[in-house]
């Protein structure tokens, strides 16, 4: 069997990869967004360096691709070779059995008029974050969205909620269920790099601060309870500028990452030293980084978008649920009831300790990622 995948070279795609690496299937990959090729296994085909001009640029092209951004399209293959050309020809050339897309925005419109010529190639589409419960509010998304779920043949999401909504959108294929976006975790790895309960000092804050993050709220918290939390060390990573400002502006003794300063695994292990992980977010799927959160035993403290955090967060028992991430008033009380009741956190990283162990195991995913594609092979 042939895969070809069709993503952006983030970490989440390639663990989910890797999960292929021993078998026998011929894997492959395209560079949809043209940012280079990824950094995992030889026996990957990677397609990348192709974006090229046909015309040489015209003055107010960015301005047009910005302010006109669907007039832009409608015009862009007559100025330069598009994602949708070079997969028609990567088609052709290797004929694959499956074309596996992660994402929607960045990732499947640009290539669903070449799917729509090879109809009997089988179209597996992954759904991640905000692809679907942020972007149907808007007309043109959702057109949009709903051409492409039409299209697809198979689809796996990282939460319930997305299933659900996906079928209100278009999609009539085979679901193949729900697995965490980057797959599982090696438990057993793990388990060095986590602390003591009662040795844990650090409140460790996702920094993001844009159209779906909230993190500055999080951190405006933290600032009027200083003295309640005197005795922590602050560490917002994946800072986006606005929250550095704020915290270099207000002279906060708060340590601060920017969005590429941490590596994945300098992240994990960060995790295991820090008592609560807060993240905050007006719209997501699963996030990865909560699924990280309750692997490394941090106390979790996360918003709700459309119901999705507690499908694996029950408020009060093994976290606590953000229920209006604009409100900085309810942040603070949430932390300041977490800081109060360690008893809470001691018990609530045991029953993350079993949820990590039943939902969040590596080979336990691994194998449901070899199934899912066993499953795609044998339907016609």
């Amino acid at each position: 069997m042939k895969i070809l995948f069709v993503s952006m070279p983030s970490i989440h795609a390639i663990r989910w990869i890797e999960n292929l690496k021993d078998t026998n299937y011929e894997l492959y990959w395209f560079d949809v967004l043209g940012k280079g090729k990824l950094e995992t296994f030889d026996s990957l085909h990677q397609f990348y360096g192709w974006e090229k001009r046909k015309l040489t640029y015209i003055k107010g092209e960015y301005f047009l691709s910005k302010k006109y951004p669907d007039l832009y399209q409608k015009i862009r293959s007559y100025l330069e070779v598009t994602a949708n050309e070079v997969l028609e020809k990567i088609i052709l050339e290797i004929q694959p059995d499956i074309v596996h897309s992660f994402e929607m925005q960045n990732c499947s419109y640009p290539i669903l008029k070449t799917m729509q010529k090879f109809r009997k190639v089988k179209w597996l589409y992954s759904c991640w974050g905000n692809d679907l419960f942020y972007f149907k509010n808007f007309k043109e998304h959702k057109s949009k969205i709903k051409n492409v779920l039409k299209r697809v043949d198979f689809l796996h999401t990282d939460c319930k909620r997305d299933f659900d909504l996906a079928k209100k959108l278009n999609f009539s294929g085979k679901f193949l269920g729900v697995i965490p976006g980057g797959t599982g975790y090696q438990l057993e790895e793990l388990t060095s790099f986590k602390l003591l309960i009662s040795q844990r000092k650090i409140i460790l804050v996702k920094g993001y601060e844009h159209s779906f993050g909230r993190g500055l709220n999080v951190v405006k918290a933290l600032h009027s309870i200083l003295e309640e939390i005197k005795n922590y060390k602050i560490i917002v990573f994946g800072s986006h500028a606005k929250i550095i400002d704020y915290i270099k502006s207000n002279n906060l003794d708060f340590a601060f990452f920017g969005r590429h300063d941490l590596s994945h695994d300098e992240l994990i292990r960060l995790m295991g030293e820090s008592l609560i992980y807060i993240g905050n977010s007006i719209s997501d799927g699963m996030p990865n980084t909560l699924l990280e959160a309750i692997v490394m035993g941090a106390f979790p403290i996360q918003s709700n978008p459309g119901g999705v955090t507690e499908e694996i967060i029950r408020d009060g028992e093994n976290g606590f649920l953000i229920h209006n991430p604009e409100s900085v008033s309810e942040i603070e009380e949430t932390i300041l009831k977490g800081l109060s009741n360690l008893k809470l956190i001691e018990t609530a990283a045991i029953t993350n300790e079993k949820i990590a162990a039943e939902k969040l195991g590596y080979l336990s995913n691994k194998l449901k990622v070899l199934e899912m594609y066993k499953t795609i092979l044998q339907c016609e």
